[in-house]
């Protein structure tokens, strides 16, 4: 399921306007401003000296030219310097908050059904994995790692501009079987209730009801949806994706993968409406983008607003 920032890439549209405005805010602030100060001093020592050459020659000077307005006139700032001052502590401001602390994302697919609904917009930690550079996603500082159970957003391998969302189903060294639309992590199978039916609608709006159980992987609950007539792996979908010969095995309905370390398994939590790691690969650590905590505004359903299990 790929998710769309809200302008596209926003993060490099902001760093440009950042650098544009503050470039031109420095240069009004080191460069213009002293040069309309000078300008100002030289017309307000002109027009002192004018003044009182006529009071000298016993005429009355011109009142018609204000001293305070003529000031205030040279030294007001051109338009463009202006609205360039007034956005930059904004731009500057959203920039850091949006690349070092939260980021919005809007849901577009079903592939997170239940969790996450079609016009779910979310927020993403963006430093619980670790701080990391702006625009070029290179980890700085080290914080926590994804565990079992997160709702993590990443760059798609397959195109970075993409921003995908699922749940880790792996970390680095486990053994992942999925055979039966049911998960064994590591030898141990997990453990699912079922819960009523689910009755909901797809990209294309058409409603249906899917089976809904509640698993438990490795203590971390959550509900997840099959669709009984579904099979439980479309093999000629599967990818031949970076360390799949080596670390995955594929049966007609089946699969197991062991996670390569730095890299991460994920599935989303609508199974069989879902393209994940089951079909496309690993996440590499250096993908990742944040964990997704909290749906913050669905304006089709206000009741959606809480935090993201």
């Amino acid at each position: 399921m790929s998710m769309q920032v809200i302008l596209g890439n926003f993060a490099l549209i902001l760093f440009v306007l950042m650098v544009i405005t503050g470039v031109i805010w420095c240069l009004d602030v080191f460069v213009l401003a002293k040069q309309r100060r000078a300008a100002a001093n030289r017309a307000l020592a002109e027009y002192d000296a004018r003044a009182a050459k006529l009071t000298a020659d016993g005429y009355q000077a011109d009142n018609n030219v204000n001293r305070a307005a003529l000031e205030a006139s040279i030294l007001r700032q051109p338009t463009w310097v202006e609205y360039s001052g007034s956005f930059f502590p904004v731009i500057a401001l959203v920039f850091v908050l949006r690349s070092f602390l939260y980021e919005p994302f809007k849901i577009p697919s079903s592939s997170m059904v239940p969790t996450l609904e079609v016009g779910d917009l979310i927020l993403v930690n963006k430093f619980t994995y670790g701080i990391r550079l702006p625009i070029l996603n290179k980890k700085v500082i080290q914080i926590n790692d994804p565990q079992r159970g997160d709702v993590m957003v990443f760059k798609y391998p397959l195109d970075m501009t993409q921003d995908y969302i699922k749940r880790v189903i792996g970390v680095p060294g486990d053994k992942i079987t999925y055979e039966n639309k049911r998960l064994t992590v590591n030898g141990v199978a997990v453990k699912y209730t079922a819960l009523p039916d689910y009755l909901g609608g797809d990209e294309q709006q058409q409603l249906r009801y899917n089976k809904q159980y509640q698993e438990a992987l490795t203590g971390v609950t959550h509900r997840i949806l099959n669709f009984e007539n579904a099979p439980t792996l479309s093999l000629p979908q599967v990818m031949d994706f970076p360390m799949r010969q080596e670390s995955c095995t594929y049966t007609y309905d089946s699969f197991t993968c062991t996670v390569p370390a730095g890299h991460y398994f994920m599935m989303g939590d609508n199974r069989d409406n879902s393209t994940d790691s089951r079909y496309w690969g690993f996440v590499p650590d250096k993908n990742i983008v944040g964990k997704a905590f909290f749906v913050w505004m669905n304006l089709g359903n206000l009741k959606r607003i809480g935090s993201i299990k």
